[in-house]
């Protein structure tokens, strides 16, 4: 059953609205320390997560379809989360975080998406993304009990090794760890069609003049604006794109077709180096 969050005012429906979202930069380093240290890593989906949260304030709703009743003044008061409401990531996220201070994890205070667990030489971190949980231990024993405590709680389901993580694929081996967006990048490529272009030597050209476009402004601006944004998503592992993308995104406002056309061109770089990544050596002494 999914409410219409919509029609909720805040103040009166609800009060705050929060979403569990780990930093880029915890990231990159929760994955470089788990390799630098030989740590097991883990991939957790908990099963209708926001079905998990209590609610603070009072809600009502009108009574599902299908539900007879005499009376057609009669609504619902919820006394628990429901898909929909506006506050029900951030209820998750307050029971969520109940249960692992209940089990001893420390909030970090850099990322509040970042908790740790110590206790003499067992090490647990975690991090969470919304309702994906990545989990990384240094003891097998603590792994399973950890993952026995969370499915007690919300029942979970167990994706196994580290292998894809929001839109990343994450490859492991003795050596270190190769973080690609493979995937994500054939289907800015497909969503433009240039799969069949001919791939850029580079992404950008030198001493471009994008900032004095005279020519005529893009019709529909949002095909360029989704497309920047996605770009802006794919320097998370490509960080030679830094630069163009950085210098595209300044004309979001108004974009014309001059620097439509050089947004295709990062695109026909890609093609040429979709398989590009970062990796992230274990013989590092960070």
């Amino acid at each position: 059953m999914i409410i219409r969050g919509d029609h909720q005012v805040e103040g009166f429906g609800y009060n705050e609205t929060f979403a569990p979202v780990a930093k880029m930069t915890s990231v990159w380093i929760f994955l470089s320390m788990a390799v630098a240290k030989g740590w097991e890593l883990y991939q957790l989906d908990v099963n209708n997560a926001f079905l998990h949260g209590n609610l603070d304030e009072e809600v009502y709703m009108h009574l599902p379809p299908g539900f007879c009743s005499n009376n057609p003044t009669k609504v619902c008061l919820l006394k628990k989360c429901l898909y929909g409401l506006r506050q029900v990531p951030r209820q998750w996220f307050v029971k969520l975080s109940s249960n692992l201070s209940e089990y001893g994890f420390v909030r970090t205070y850099a990322d509040y998406s970042l908790y740790i667990y110590r206790q003499q030489d067992v090490f647990t971190g975690l991090l969470v993304y919304v309702y994906d949980i990545a989990p990384a231990f240094n003891d097998a024993v603590a792994s399973q009990k950890f993952k026995a405590y969370l499915h007690a709680c919300f029942s979970i389901k167990d994706l196994g090794p580290f292998k894809y993580f929001l839109g990343i694929e994450i490859a492991r081996g003795s050596e270190g760890m190769f973080l690609c967006q493979r995937k994500y990048a054939l289907d800015i490529i497909e969503e433009c069609r240039l799969l069949g272009a001919k791939p850029a030597e580079f992404s950008i050209e030198e001493n471009h003049k994008l900032a004095l476009a005279t020519d005529q402004e893009l019709h529909d601006v949002t095909r360029y604006r989704r497309l920047v944004g996605r770009l802006i998503y794919l320097t998370v592992t490509r960080p030679e794109l830094t630069y163009a993308v950085h210098v595209l995104s300044q004309f979001m406002q108004s974009p014309r077709e001059e620097q439509m056309d050089a947004t295709r061109r990062v695109v026909r770089y890609l093609k040429g180096t979709v398989g590009d990544g970062l990796f992230l050596h274990a013989n590092n002494n960070l």
